[in-house]
């Protein structure tokens, strides 16, 4: 998916991705096109009652039959401006309608495609674009069906209807108006192409400013504890020049359109009337005609002027929805394979096969990696920062893909099952939990969203959740802030913790689920995780070797390859190795193994 290069609005994807949503509701989309004829109809057909009521009036002196004429007249305009007037209800109430039901499946639709992204498409991201990209997407539909329905259809209607009345009236009349119409909508459209780059730029440069904005407030306490304030000003300032560039260039090409549009309007105008006192002179038009010709060149004159700036309008509609179908162009990294079946855990084995894996073209992390895990066993993998093993529970719950070899749980390869399935199978407790701007109840919650309110209150007593949550005024109804910053590190951890108690998968992936907890809370974690465990098959990964002691065996990885295994004691009883000298590193050389 392009990310920085210049993006330019896809007309006919964006049209027919628009046209399928609009589809669905073909009833209120053929009672809207109907209105529309009916109301530019009924705004064609009306001024000729006009004209016939001026010539009335300007026949001569009035009669009883004069006055009886021009009410009859004057009822029928009315009538015909009625008609008009109901469509354009039914028109506005079938419209309106249509687009929120559009515009709700298309926030549901991109909401979803978005969510099916892989763990690489986020990180790459702002939050804030993506976010934009999302809103804008739908929004876009109501511009772009204003603009076709409410705006370029009708000016067509009306076009075709002028002309054909003027030319039946004047040829001459008629073929003027018509060229002049090709002539204007076509310089109009010419223009917009010149001008589209601009304004792609400017909603481009928008985008840019959206994301900084996200990137900056989300980073909040690493600007303030960096003192960083000035240097963030001032890449932002420097953001919103090139916006502030961006957007004059697109408005001073504003200014030009507007300009030429302006010595179209008043050249037809006066084209026409002069036309129309020639055909006057030779006694074939009337005084009502002139009227008529007036009203019509500045309904016409009317419509056709806001052509230039709907197209702008619809450019930047497409430029916008553009930005969102790119992401539902990009095909999701990480896919479920035709047929894909649910994962069935009947004891939790887990093999890692000849796998190997690579973030980036020549630069493996895991290299004919070989990992059996028995059921219920508790294994922990220790090893040096890079050596990989955060790699391994990532390959686990499928955020990534192997790039050859195989993961197998009870014998199924993870890569023929469905992701949903697969990670409803594992618990999984990260080192830096990420917790919804909720309430504690719903993040809690979210390890199990059916649990009762009994359920997720003994998983946090589990937990020790509720020692710090008393101490909130609101208990768990407390909201935590985005990501859960009003929660300190520890907090968070247990909140993950609980979340996996809830969840009580048959793997649990343990992830440095300590690192941020101080001693005392450790050891009375150390006490759930004892419960939590049983009966489960667990990976641990961890950096402080005391939390993982009584694991029934110690992976100790280096560089992707697995280069120790066994108990805390018989590691700690062998020659020198990796792990004693970790130990010994961390133990300080006074702490004995139990």
């Amino acid at each position: 998916m392009p990310s920085d290069k210049k993006r330019t609005a896809r007309v006919w994807p964006v049209l027919r991705a628009y046209s399928k949503a609009a589809l669905v509701y073909p009833k209120s989309l053929s009672i809207a096109v109907i209105a529309t004829v009916g109301i530019e109809a009924a705004a064609v057909v009306a001024p000729l009652y006009l004209r016939q009521f001026i010539d009335l009036l300007s026949g001569g002196t009035p009669s009883s039959g004069t006055v009886q004429a021009l009410f009859v007249v004057l009822i029928i305009f009315a009538a015909v401006n009625f008609v008009g007037w109901i469509g354009q209800r039914v028109r506005m109430l079938s419209i309106g309608r249509m687009e929120a039901k559009v515009m709700a499946d298309l926030y549901e639709n991109a909401f979803g495609y978005l969510l099916g992204h892989a763990h690489e498409f986020f990180i790459s991201n702002f939050t804030g674009t993506l976010t934009r990209r999302v809103t804008r997407y739908a929004r876009s539909f109501e511009q772009v069906l204003d603009n076709l329905l409410l705006n370029f259809f009708p000016a067509f209607v009306f076009a075709i209807g002028v002309i054909g009345v003027l030319s039946a009236r004047s040829v001459l009349l008629g073929a003027g108006l018509f060229v002049w119409t090709v002539a204007f909508v076509y310089i109009q459209f010419r223009m917009v192409l010149w001008r589209q780059p601009l304004r792609s730029a400017r909603t481009e440069e928008d985008s840019k400013v959206t994301g900084f904005l996200s990137d900056t407030v989300l980073n909040h306490s690493t600007i303030t504890t960096f003192a960083a304030a000035p240097y963030e000003k001032m890449r932002f300032r420097d953001a919103v020049a090139r916006w502030y560039a961006a957007t004059k260039r697109a408005w001073d090409a504003d200014a030009w359109v507007y300009g030429v549009q302006g010595l179209f309007a008043i050249g037809i105008e006066v084209a026409l009337l002069a036309g129309a006192v020639l055909l006057w002179e030779q006694g074939v038009v009337t005084v009502g005609d002139f009227v008529l010709i007036q009203i019509y060149i500045l309904g016409l004159m009317n419509r056709i002027w806001g052509i230039g700036r709907n197209m702008r309008q619809l450019y930047d509609a497409f430029a916008d929805a553009t930005e969102m179908l790119d992401i539902i162009d990009t095909s999701h990294a990480i896919e479920d394979v035709a047929g894909a079946q649910p994962l069935h855990v009947g004891e939790g084995a887990i093999v890692f096969d000849h796998v190997h894996f690579e973030y980036h073209a020549n630069q493996a992390v895991l290299l004919d990696f070989d990992l059996s895990i028995p059921p219920h066993e508790k294994v922990a993998l220790v090893g040096s920062s890079g050596a990989g093993k955060s790699t391994i529970t990532k390959l686990l719950l499928r955020l990534y893909d192997v790039t050859s070899g195989a993961i197998r749980i009870d014998g199924q390869n993870i890569a023929g099952v469905t992701q949903e399935s697969l990670r409803a199978a594992i618990a999984f407790v990260p080192q830096e939990p990420m917790l919804f701007h909720r309430s504690l109840m719903d993040n809690i919650r979210y390890g199990r969203q059916g649990a009762t309110d009994e359920e997720v209150f003994e998983a946090a007593r589990q937990a020790h959740c509720d020692e710090f949550i008393s101490r909130y005024p609101e208990g768990f109804e407390t909201m935590v802030g985005e990501r859960g910053v009003k929660l300190s590190g520890g907090e968070r951890q247990r909140v993950a913790i609980a979340r996996a108690i809830l969840k009580n998968a048959p793997i649990l992936v343990l992830d440095e689920a300590t690192s941020s907890l101080d001693s005392e809370s450790e050891s009375l974690i150390q006490d759930a995780f004892t419960r939590l465990m049983q009966g489960k098959t667990v990976i641990a990964i961890a950096h402080r070797l005391s939390t993982v002691m009584k694991m029934d065996r110690i992976i100790v990885m280096e560089a992707g390859a697995v280069v120790l295994s066994g108990s805390h004691r018989e590691l700690l009883a062998q020659e020198s190795n990796l792990y004693k000298k970790l130990w010994e590193i961390q133990a300080g050389g006074f702490m004995s193994a139990n």
